[in-house]
Order: structure tokens, then C-alpha cells, then sequence
């Protein structure tokens, strides 16, 4: 009994090193809660010593500013609230833009890399070396200064059958207005698609059943294409294009792609491109060579080889560095404010701030949501990364 007890006594002792990590992790939380309740306390203190008010109730005032490009309306009378949802829309559609461009541009780099051809291989290195060792904000200049607003003004823009225009105010481009036969023609396409998808599993199921192997996409472009065209005739169009017209010193009508946007765009998707090419091409070299080899021996040619056996293998190191440069282009967004893109810094952390002098607000805010979109990206990439994992079993 008297040993027992020593135990006992001896596992609660600080001698104990479970004991101590305990202790430790205890004090530390209590030390980052004091310091959080302090900074608190002492910014509440400030704020009430100085007259300003805190808290949300800004968002419901006019925000009394135009924005040059929103994807949704907004007029000069609208509120604040409305200003953050066109600055977090343009935030994400030029950074949707970077990733889709970036990964197309890196993924071709990354190949013509391994290339067997010499020009081919130098000229992607050279590529790779000079634009990812140049700062992107320098790029973002240099897109935006020395090339968009060097170009022709509207009445000498660069057209393209009378109906894309390029000058230095930007890329007009005809813009989609529904029409009264969109409802018919959405349906006819998802029916059209169901139908496919249903032929495609009954014809995988024959074949798996009788060996006899039988075509699906004649049948499937078929339906995909004549349903809406059937929609079309007897619900009139799904959709009117709105060309854009030059009328005094600027275009009207259509859509416009701004300088702001496209400098941004080019100067992002290079600079990444570059880092993406890098790991394209590491990860391909990461595949056992033995992978090439047996597909040679069995005769497949090499884009088969590539798309069928190389480029699965290489994803599960692809992946998790590739969502590090997804990230990195959401981040760098945020330079959009040193050529006026109108984003979540430039419009909510620059000019409603500048306005309200709400600064804790409007940085939290900020800070919130790129974290959230930061942390949505690392999220689906996860989840497709465990899908393409390899399991043991």
C-alpha cells in the first residue's frame, strides 16, 4: 500500500514530465487569454477616450463613391454593405482568373521541361527563370504602365469583326442578356445531359456484361445539341447579345474588362505560372521511371502514356505545392490597390476606411475573408488529395 501510494504521488509531482507539458500548455493559454483581454480592453478604452464608435452599424450607411467595374448593380447611393460584396466579387473573379490561367500556362511549362525537343525545353526555362525571380508587383507595373495604357485610344481601338474592341480604356466584348426562352433552353440541357450521362452507364454496363463495345458521344453530342436547338424554336432565343457601339469619346453597351483587371490578370497568372511549371515538372520526375518503361513495353503511345499513367501518379505530389501557389494568388490579389482595381483592400480596407474610420472593422473584415477563401481552397484541395491517394491495404 505505502508503495502504491508513492505512485501516485510521484505521477502528480512536478518531476513528472507529463505533468510539467500540462502545466505549461495551462499557463501559456492563460497568458495569451490575458494578453488578448488587455489589447481588448485597451482598444475599447481608446476608442471611447477619442469618440469613436465601434461596431457594424456602418455597412447600413451610403457609401456616396462609384466603382469602374462591379458584377453586380451598384450605384453611387448604395451602402457600404453593398461596396463589400462588389470588392469580395471582383477579389474572386480575378482570382479565379490567376488559377485557371496560371494552371494552364504551368502545366504546359512544366511539360515542354521534360521536352526531347532542345528550343522547346530552353525557351520554357528561360520563361520560368526570369518571371518568377522578378517581384510580382513590378510585373503588375509593368503589364499596366508600359503595355495596356500604352495602347490606342477608343476611336482607334483594335476591333475584331465589329464586335470585340481593345483600346486603353479597356476590352469591350458583347455582353449575354437573357431572353424569354432561357428557362426551356436550361431545361432541354439538363435533360439532354441526364440523358447522356444514363446512355454512357448503360453502355458501360453492356460492355461489361457482353464485351461489345459501343460508341456514346455521337449519340450524346446528338441530344446535347438538337434539345436546345429544339427549345430555341418553339421558345424563342435563350439569349440577346448586347454589342458594345462607340457613341462621343468611349464605347457603350457590351461588357468591358477593364486595364485595372487584365494587367492584374496577365501580371498574376505569369508570375505563378512559373512556380507551377516547377512543380509540374517535379512531380512528373518523381514518378519511378519504371512507370515509362512498362507503359513503352505495352506499346502505348506517349500521350496516352502521359495522360493515362504518368499524370495520376505525379498528382499526389502535385497537389499539396500547388495549393500553396492557389493560395499565394489570392494573397497577391490584394496588389490590385496599387493600380486601383477596385478589391476587398482597395475599395473596404482603403476607401471605406478612409471614409468611416472604422479600422478595426473594416480590417477585420478583410482579414476574415481572405482567410475564409484561404482556408475553402486548402479545404477542397484536401479533399480531392485523399481522393487520389493511394490506400493500403
Amino acid at each position: 500500500m505505502f508503495h502504491r501510494r508513492s505512485n501516485v504521488k510521484g505521477s502528480l509531482s512536478f518531476s513528472n514530465p507529463a505533468v510539467r507539458a500540462w502545466l505549461f500548455q495551462i499557463l501559456a493559454i492563460l497568458a495569451v487569454v490575458a494578453v488578448a483581454i488587455y489589447l481588448i480592453h485597451n482598444t475599447i478604452n481608446n476608442l471611447s477616450s477619442r469618440g469613436i464608435t465601434s461596431g457594424f452599424a456602418f455597412l447600413d450607411r451610403s457609401a456616396g463613391f462609384g466603382i469602374v467595374q462591379h458584377l453586380i448593380d451598384y450605384q453611387q447611393g448604395d451602402t457600404y454593405g453593398r461596396v463589400f460584396l462588389v470588392g469580395l466579387l471582383n477579389t474572386l473573379l480575378v482570382s479565379a482568373l490567376c488559377i485557371v490561367f496560371a494552371s494552364f500556362i504551368g502545366f504546359f511549362l512544366g511539360l515542354a521541361r521534360l521536352s526531347d525537343n532542345w528550343l522547346l525545353r530552353k525557351l520554357s526555362t528561360i520563361y520560368i527563370e526570369t518571371f518568377r525571380n522578378i517581384p510580382p508587383l513590378l510585373q503588375i507595373f509593368f503589364w499596366y504602365f508600359a503595355v495596356l495604357r500604352n495602347l490606342p485610344g477608343p476611336r482607334q481601338a483594335a476591333s475584331a469583326l465589329e464586335m470585340v474592341f481593345l483600346s486603353n480604356r479597356g476590352l469591350y466584348i458583347p455582353s449575354p442578356q437573357f431572353g424569354e426562352g432561357v428557362l426551356a433552353f436550361v431545361l432541354s440541357a439538363a435533360i439532354a445531359i441526364a440523358l447522356s450521362v444514363g446512355l454512357f452507364r448503360f453502355n458501360k454496363m453492356h460492355q461489361m456484361k457482353t464485351g461489345q463495345l459501343r460508341r456514346t458521344w455521337p449519340t450524346a453530342l446528338g441530344l446535347i445539341v438538337l434539345l436546345p436547338l429544339i427549345a430555341h424554336w418553339l421558345f424563342g432565343a435563350a439569349l440577346h447579345w448586347d454589342i458594345p457601339q462607340l457613341h462621343g469619346f468611349n464605347f457603350r453597351g457590351g461588357m468591358v474588362l477593364i486595364p485595372e483587371l487584365a494587367a492584374l490578370t496577365l501580371a498574376l497568372s505569369v508570375y505563378t505560372s512559373a512556380f507551377i511549371a516547377e512543380i509540374i515538372r517535379a512531380g512528373i520526375q518523381a514518378v519511378p521511371h519504371g512507370q515509362h518503361e512498362a507503359a513503352r513495353s505495352l506499346g502505348l503511345p506517349n500521350t496516352v502514356t502521359l495522360r493515362q499513367v504518368i499524370i495520376p501518379q505525379a498528382l499526389r505530389v502535385i497537389i499539396p505545392p500547388l495549393t500553396s501557389q492557389y493560395l499565394n494568388i489570392v494573397k497577391n490579389s490584394s496588389l490590385a490597390a496599387a493600380i486601383g482595381y477596385p478589391d476587398m483592400v482597395s475599395l473596404f480596407a482603403g476607401t471605406v476606411l478612409n471614409q468611416t474610420g472604422q479600422a478595426i472593422e473594416t480590417i477585420a473584415i478583410t482579414m476574415s475573408v481572405y482567410l475564409i477563401i484561404s482556408l475553402s481552397i486548402s479545404l477542397l484541395m484536401n479533399i480531392y488529395n485523399r481522393r487520389i491517394a493511394l490506400i493500403e491495404r
